[in-house]
C-alpha cells in the first residue's frame, strides 16, 4: 500500500490510513514514509539524526529557484544547526508563556468584540467573521502593527499560507507577490522602531538585532514575515477545525461554554484530533535503521499528526473528551523544531473557543462549509454555521489566566 500525499482527494484521517496503522507502524508515499503510530511519531521527532525536512518541499514540488523557493530556504522551518539555534534563541524571549498570558485580557476584549458583531443575528460566516480577523488582529497585537490593517495583512497571510499547500507550484506568483508586499510592509514597521522603540515583538527583536549575538536585517525581515503568515494562517485553520470539531460532539460544546476553564484543554483534545498541520516531514541526515525500518541519508519521513494523536496503543479511549488528559499530542511537533509560537496559539484558542460555546450553546453547521484538502497544511474556506441570536455576553472575570508561576 503506498499513499499519495499529494493527491487533493487524499484525506489523512480516513479510515483507509488507520486500517495502515493497525498493519505496522510506517507506510510507504511519494513524498518518504509516512509514520502512523504515536511512540514511533515522537521518536522520529526527537531523533537528532534527522533533520527538519521542509527544506525540500519546493524542489519536491518543482520548484528549484526564485523569490519563494530562496525565501522558504532561510525560514526556522529550513534552517538547521547554530543558524536554527541562534535564531530561535533570539526570538524566544519574545513568546515565553508570561509574556503571552499578559495578552489574555485583550484576546478576550477582541474575541467578545468579534462576537458581538454577529450575536444578534443567529448566524455567521464564521471564517470570514471570526477566524480570519481573530487570528489577524492577534499577530497586530503580538507585533505592534495597527489593528486596522489586519485586513491587508491577513490577505498577505492568506496568500502566503498556500505555502503549505498540496499544489504549491500552481501559486507561486501569488505567493511571491504577498511576499514581496508584507515584506516591504514590516520593513517599513522595523524602521519605525529603530526610530521609535515600543513595547511589542518588533521592537525586541529589532534589540536582538542589535545584540551581541545578533539577527541581521535580513534576517530579521525573513523572521517577521515568516512570524506573521505562520502564526495566522495556522490559527484561523485551527480555529475553523475546532469548531466543526466540537460541533460534532455537542455535548463537549456546552460542557465547554459552562467550564471555561476547560479551554485549555479542548485545545489540546482538539489538536489530538483534528490538527491544521496533517504531517511534519523529517529528513535522514545518514543512513540509519529505526524500528526497523531502513531510511537512507537523505530519505524523508512524513509524521501523520492525526494517525499518531488517535492511536489506541497510546491513547486507549482515543474518542473525543475535552476533560480526559492525554499522551501529548504532536500537532505543534517535538524536539528541536517544536513551534516556537505555541504558547499564542495554545492561549489565543483558549480563550476563544470557551467564550464562542457560551455565547452560541445551539450553534450547529449551516451546510457542509467549503475545506482544503485533508493534507498539507488544512482547514476551512467557509464554515457557515447557525445559532440562537441574544445570549448575554459573560462578565469580563469570567475566564480566569491560568496559574503560570514557575512558568517560562
Amino acid at each position: 500500500m503506498a499513499f499519495d500525499l499529494s493527491d487533493p482527494a487524499f484525506d489523512t484521517t480516513s479510515p483507509q490510513v488507520h486500517e495502515a496503522r493497525e498493519e505496522q507502524w510506517f507506510v510507504e508515499t511519494n513524498l518518504g514514509w509516512a509514520v502512523l503510530r504515536h511512540a514511533e511519531a515522537s521518536a522520529v521527532l526527537k531523533d537528532r539524526r534527522f533533520r527538519q525536512g521542509n527544506a525540500r518541499w519546493p524542489a519536491q514540488n518543482g520548484i528549484h529557484s526564485g523569490l519563494f523557493s530562496d525565501w522558504w530556504q532561510e525560514t526556522l522551518l529550513s534552517l538547521e544547526g547554530e543558524d536554527h539555534a541562534r535564531i530561535r534563541r533570539l526570538l524566544t524571549p519574545a513568546f515565553r508563556s508570561r509574556t503571552i498570558a499578559a495578552m489574555r485580557p485583550r484576546f478576550q476584549s477582541l474575541a467578545n468584540e468579534l462576537i458581538d458583531g454577529f450575536a444578534d443575528r443567529g448566524e455567521v460566516e464564521f471564517v470570514s467573521e471570526f477566524a480570519e480577523p481573530y487570528a489577524a488582529r492577534i499577530i497586530c497585537v503580538l507585533l505592534g502593527l495597527p489593528e486596522e490593517e489586519w485586513q491587508q495583512v491577513a490577505h498577505w497571510a492568506d496568500d502566503l499560507g498556500r505555502s503549505f499547500a498540496v499544489d504549491v507550484a500552481s501559486h507561486v506568483p501569488r505567493i511571491e507577490t504577498a511576499l514581496n508586499g508584507l515584506h516591504a510592509y514590516l520593513e517599513e514597521v522595523v524602521d519605525d522602531r529603530i526610530a521609535r522603540p515600543r513595547d511589542d515583538l518588533v521592537t525586541t527583536l529589532v534589540q536582538a538585532h542589535e545584540g551581541e549575538q545578533k539577527l541581521t536585517r535580513h534576517e530579521l525581515g525573513v523572521a517577521l514575515v515568516f512570524l506573521a503568515f505562520a502564526g495566522m494562517e495556522t490559527t484561523r485553520n485551527q480555529l475553523g477545525l475546532a469548531l466543526r470539531t466540537l460541533l460534532a460532539h455537542p455535548d463537549q460544546w456546552r460542557l465547554l461554554g459552562e467550564r471555561p476553564e476547560l479551554g485549555a484543554q479542548a485545545v489540546e483534545e482538539i489538536m489530538r484530533v483534528n490538527p491544521t498541520v496533517t504531517w511534519v516531514t523529517r529528513e535522514a541526515l545518514e543512513d540509519l535503521e529505526i524500528f526497523g525500518l531502513h531510511v537512507p541519508k537523505g530519505g524523508i519521513v512524513q509524521v501523520l499528526s492525526h494517525a499518531a494523536g488517535t492511536d489506541p496503543r497510546a491513547m486507549p479511549e482515543p474518542g473525543f473528551d475535552i476533560t480526559v488528559l492525554r499522551a501529548p499530542h504532536l500537532g505543534f511537533g517535538a524536539g528541536v523544531h517544536h513551534c516556537l509560537g505555541h504558547f499564542v496559539a495554545r492561549t489565543d484558542m483558549a480563550v476563544a473557543l470557551p467564550l464562542l460555546a457560551h455565547r452560541m450553546p445551539e450553534a450547529t453547521p449551516d451546510g457542509a462549509g467549503e475545506w482544503l484538502p485533508v493534507s498539507g497544511n488544512t482547514g476551512p474556506v467557509r464554515f457557515p454555521l447557525r445559532f440562537t441570536p441574544g445570549v448575554s455576553r459573560p462578565a469580563d472575570d469570567w475566564l480566569t489566566p491560568p496559574d503560570l508561576s514557575g512558568s517560562v
